[in-house]
């Protein structure tokens, strides 16, 4: 246990120097925070110390994967302590790696005004006498309109209303409620991974104390964080006894964020598989359909938006970025970059926003598939697999996305990629400056960043190979919470 302390305490001293110096960081437009040291009269020395705080959280947070595997004696409250005290600096730093908060902000500020940010984008702020909000807004979200929930930003214009013109202070609030989503997740995930066979500890240590986590939904505050512990939660709970409550939960995640929308529609089709009988698996799509409409129209008409907020901006405001780390943009760019060298001019952004909906049919068409396949036994490791399939696939393949699945992964023992998480987890959270921008720069490492995603793909496909040969013809024994799930 010595051992865990002295993780800890590094990683716990990475995350007070990565927050002290980032505020330093933050580039031109940030909005000014309550506190900022001027420890280095370099930027490139600033810039330095940071990155070494951002190491010994990694590091710290190795050696406590390390030590799990050495001490049976570090358990699941022991990480969830360890986990608590790295996001106390963050939890009162400045936003960083991103400065969509203040989009958030932006947009529950419309709302609070009355207007509809699903019709509406927050330039008009300006006019409204909001200038400073819009100002903390980045360039290209100032004209879109919310890609968000309505229930997120019902909250958000609650903050607004409490804090009125203080960015600073509305921007914790909003990640105190990210914060809670973490708290979700460290909660449900011991719970989740417990039902499917999975290792409680190991599930918390990738998900709850990983670097992704903490930089890049912690610090910026994404509400991915709550979506995500919301949706932990509804799983859980629909394969702990109550599928119904579990898909009421899933849908109110997805009034945060859309994504989660896939777990209530799993969650409906596995429930319905393990009920015998034709006419009760009708009658439970019939009551999970309800309960999903139900749980979605009363937030939309709670909010005062309506159902606007589903076929708008929520499915193609994300399609207005495009990086070099999204597999559709990277493929993209590199074809047009070899069709020019062969004489044959076309436009980057045509060909991505071509490709971009080739790989949204075939995310659909594989979600299809998935839930063709999909069992008791493999419901969270598949709604896993899709959905970080879906956030590579997606437009904009940000890092942080990838916790809508890998938070699922990580409780199932079976997982085919929990072996690579702790790669993805470091150099997820490594590939967006702390303020912002992708190091990645558009087009140049289009062809390379490609290169990466074959290379991974290859291995995927000899590493699903290679399992199928060593499973016995069988296949695993069912999982118990089976029989519970279909009596709920």
């Amino acid at each position: 246990m010595l051992a865990a302390a002295l993780w800890g305490a590094l990683g716990f001293a990475g995350s007070a120097v990565l927050t002290i110096t980032g505020t330093r960081l933050l580039g031109p437009g940030a909005v000014q925070w309550w506190f900022a040291p001027k420890l280095f009269s370099s930027h490139l020395t600033t810039e330095l110390v940071f990155y070494v705080g951002v190491a010994a959280l990694v590091v710290g947070w190795l050696g406590l994967g390390l030590e799990l595997w050495r001490s049976p004696a570090l358990g699941v409250r022991e990480l969830l302590v360890i986990g608590v005290l790295w996001c106390l600096p963050l939890a009162v730093g400045a936003p960083l790696f991103s400065r969509d908060v203040y989009s958030y902000i932006a947009q529950g500020t419309l709302l609070h005004l009355g207007r509809n940010p699903y019709q509406v984008a927050p330039l008009i702020l300006g006019p409204l006498g909001h200038a400073h909000t819009l100002a903390a807004v980045s360039h290209i979200w100032q004209k879109t309109t919310a890609p968000y929930g309505p229930l997120f930003l019902a909250v958000v214009g609650l903050f607004v209303g409490a804090t009125g013109s203080k960015l600073v202070l509305c921007a914790i609030l909003v990640r105190l409620l990210e914060i809670l989503g973490i708290v979700l997740l460290g909660l449900s995930l011991p719970r989740l991974a417990r039902l499917v066979g999975g290792e409680p500890r190991r599930a918390v240590w990738l998900m709850v104390l990983s670097p992704l986590v903490l930089l890049q939904l912690v610090s910026p505050a994404h509400n991915d964080a709550l979506m995500v512990g919301m949706m932990a939660v509804g799983v859980t709970v629909a394969l702990d006894r109550w599928p119904l409550l579990g898909i009421a939960i899933c849908a109110l995640a997805a009034t945060v964020k859309i994504p989660a929308a896939a777990a209530a529609v799993f969650i409906a089709v596995v429930w319905a598989r393990d009920t015998p009988g034709s006419w009760n698996r009708v009658r439970v799509l019939a009551e999970s359909a309800l309960v999903f409409a139900f749980v979605i129209t009363a937030v939309s008409v709670a909010t005062g938006v309506g159902l606007s907020w589903v076929g708008s901006g929520v499915f193609s405001t994300p399609n207005k970025v495009h990086l070099a780390i999204t597999p559709s943009t990277a493929a993209a760019y590199t074809t047009a970059m070899l069709l020019r060298d062969a004489g044959v001019a076309i436009g980057d952004r045509t060909l991505a926003h071509i490709f971009a909906r080739v790989v949204f049919a075939f995310t659909g068409v594989f979600a299809l598939w998935l839930l063709y396949r999909v069992r008791l036994k493999t419901f969270v490791r598949y709604l896993g697999i899709l959905l970080v399939v879906a956030a590579v696939g997606g437009p904009a393949a940000w890092p942080w996305y990838l916790s809508w699945g890998l938070a699922l992964l990580a409780a199932d023992a079976k997982s085919p990629l929990w072996v690579a998480m702790p790669v993805v987890l470091v150099v997820g959270a490594l590939v967006v400056s702390p303020g912002g921008i992708v190091v990645l720069p558009m087009p140049h490492s289009a062809p390379y960043v490609l290169v990466i995603y074959l290379v991974i793909a290859l291995l995927a496909v000899l590493y699903v190979r290679r399992r199928r040969r060593l499973e016995p013809p069988h296949g695993p024994p069912p999982v118990t919470p089976g029989a519970v799930m279909a009596s709920g």
